[in-house]
């Protein structure tokens, strides 16, 4: 299977086509939902009156009451969503997989002062309590999606979850009968004064669903985009007897809703459609006598002992803040009761005698016995022991130590890293590069050890000089001496695993405050040295980026999280030359959780907070293991 859902120039277009199918990617909904489909379905999703119509039926149909909680699944853009809210219902929340249309579905809500949540996510694994909605729709033609049939049935398995005892789900979806019968094979509209989209449809092989490939061209520019995708069709039994064999009851169909178009041309999967509304079953109910809490055992460093990567070389007074305020923080999380070990005298022991149902956080990266080489032996530990913990295991944390070894990867994947010379310190044969300026940094390290303002060399002179200082202070430690990039500087957030990642906010380091004088790099002084230039000058914002690089960057990140075997959370840094080429700077697997840190910085720029941010990282371990338990992974 072609695996490429668009290509972004036309030398690359795939041009005639006679089998749509072979080229459909499976996970094609990954990438589609972007600026372009705003444009090329914006006369259907971006139409008022639509949205109004289609709120007006959901209020008529299904008696639904101000103080309900409504979700709005694949809530796109949030234009039901924001409009519900609009009409006074007070508790609304939309998840989407595309973390564009979660972005502008945000921003359009808080132009209007409207309360309402967005959130990413994947609909099969609906991320909020059980027995919590009133309500949840699909609206739009967001069901049948996925590849196999199993995952339209996981999520409404996942939708019956988290509605209350005859809660209300309500579907709109293309009339599959009257599709297979009347698509149009070929069509094509101008969709602005400048670009037009041309339209190729056909039925799988197998009937049940229907492809379609569009092609957008720019006036100017060419073709811009050519891209395949498809959905799964339903008729009236088809998804009525869907619904009942989970249970679902009072299952009603409606045919009366129609689609206005501002355009007046194709309206392809929205022409004839069918809303499904029904209840969902009675629950029984278990009565508890208390509440249980998930007893969750945290692994930090040890502040008994020295710390060749903190300042003075052992924990101090703003290391000990770090802790409280993440102990204070997990404190807010009511589902759990923590206790923490940090003794690493008695690691092993006390990791011998736990039981194997015991969830770990692994927050211990400083290693064992706060050896940063030592990191992969803290879940190497609970491995032999048959425990289960979040975050990355021994295998990613080696690979990811080894910073050229990253960087051959990445390469092999197609994604650019600075031009580097690996060189053995002890190797006095080795040629050494004279392309500068140059960036020396030990080819192993965490925390930025090894990396300070004189990193930066610009002559044989001072690269020299540079490699004795590396050489005295990390002996036998090979260096990589590699182009130095001056360009913006960025950091990209994962939480999650395959299938199912949020994607927090990019964050840009802002050099602008710093003395034109030093360096603009993440050194070690600016991590933990406060009295230090770079840490009373270095800022963090949130990236301004084109569309494209965003995309290019998020891309990139996931591509590295899966190869590498990334867990529950991540951190990928990279940096731009001075022609704005972005190229891979290094991959976090354990990054740090610290309330300071780039990742929680990151979560601040959507509005989470710190113990929200904790919260989601537990929860995406959690959700790991349970997945390997029910035969998922």
């Amino acid at each position: 299977m072609i695996n490429r859902t668009l290509k972004n120039d036309n030398s690359n277009t795939l041009g005639p086509v006679s089998d749509l199918e072979k080229h459909l990617p499976e996970d094609w909904w990954k990438t589609l939902f972007n600026s372009l489909y705003i444009k090329t379905d914006g006369d259907v999703v971006e139409n008022d009156q639509n949205t109004k119509q289609d709120v007006d039926l959901l209020i008529n149909k299904l008696n639904i009451e101000t103080n309900h909680h409504i979700l709005d699944l694949c809530c796109g853009q949030g234009r039901h969503a924001i409009e519900l809210a609009a009409r006074g219902y007070n508790h609304i929340t939309g998840i989407d997989r595309s973390r564009y249309l979660i972005r502008l579905a945000r921003k359009r809500a808080e132009i209007k002062n409207l309360n309402c949540k967005f959130s990413e996510g994947d609909a099969r694994k609906i991320r909020l309590k059980d027995d919590s909605m009133n309500l949840v729709i699909l609206m739009g033609n967001s069901f049948g999606y996925f590849e196999k049939e199993e995952d339209d049935i996981a999520v409404l398995e996942s939708i019956k979850r988290i509605l209350q005892s005859n809660g209300k789900i309500a579907l709109d979806i293309t009339n599959g009968d009257f599709m297979k019968s009347n698509y149009e094979p070929r069509s094509w509209e101008w969709i602005d004064q400048n670009q037009f989209v041309c339209r190729e449809r056909s039925l799988s092989s197998d009937r049940k669903k229907i492809i379609t490939r569009e092609v957008i061209v720019h006036s100017e520019k060419g073709v811009i985009a050519d891209q395949f995708y498809g959905e799964r069709l339903y008729n009236s039994e088809q998804i009525t007897s869907l619904l009942e064999k989970l249970n679902f009851k009072e299952i009603k169909i409606d045919t009366s809703l129609q689609t206005f178009s501002t355009r007046g041309e194709d309206i392809g999967m929205m022409s004839n459609r069918l809303f499904v509304y029904a209840e969902a079953p009675v629950k029984k109910i278990f009565f508890k006598t208390k509440n249980i809490k998930k007893d969750i055992l945290v692994l930090l460093g040890d502040p008994r002992l020295s710390d060749i990567v903190k300042k003075d070389g052992k924990f101090n007074i703003e290391d000990l803040e770090v802790v409280d305020v993440l102990k204070n923080n997990l404190d807010k999380l009511s589902d759990y009761k923590f206790s923490y070990l940090d003794n690493h005298s008695n690691y092993i022991s006390k990791i011998k005698k736990l039981e194997k149902d015991q969830l770990v956080l692994n927050f211990c990266d400083e290693g064992y016995f706060n050896d940063a080489f030592k990191e992969l032996h803290v879940p190497t530990l609970l491995e032999i022991s048959n425990l289960t913990y979040s975050g990355s295991g021994p295998n990613c944390l080696a690979m990811c130590y080894d910073k050229s070894l990253i960087r051959a990867l990445a390469n092999s994947i197609e994604i650019n890293t600075p031009d580097e010379t690996y060189y053995d310190i002890n190797d006095q044969t080795v040629t050494i590069p004279s392309v500068f300026p140059a960036l020396l940094k030990p080819n192993f390290g965490d925390s930025s050890i090894g990396i300070n303002k004189n990193a930066v060399v610009n002559n044989a002179k001072e690269l020299i000089a540079y490699i004795k200082f590396l050489k005295e202070i990390l002996p036998n430690t090979s260096v990589l001496i590699q182009e130095f990039l001056d360009g913006n500087e960025y950091s990209v957030g994962l939480i999650g695993n395959t299938g199912n990642y949020t994607i927090l906010p990019i964050l840009e380091v802002d050099y602008s405050f710093l003395p034109p004088k030093f360096p603009k790099i993440l050194g070690y002084e600016s991590k933990w040295h406060p009295d230090s230039v770079y840490w009373k000058n270095i800022r963090y914002k949130e990236a301004l980026l084109s569309e494209d690089n965003k995309r290019k960057l998020i891309d990139s990140s996931i591509k590295l999280f899966e190869r590498t075997g990334c867990r529950d959370y991540a951190r990928f840094d990279f940096r731009a030359d001075r022609n704005g080429l972005i190229k891979l700077l290094e991959v976090n697997p354990n990054p740090g959780w610290c309330f300071d840190g780039k990742l929680n910085i990151m979560a601040g720029f959507s509005g989470m907070t710190y113990d929200e941010l904790l919260k989601m990282i537990i929860q995406s371990y959690i959700d790991r293991i349970n997945d390997v338990y029910a035969g998922k992974k």
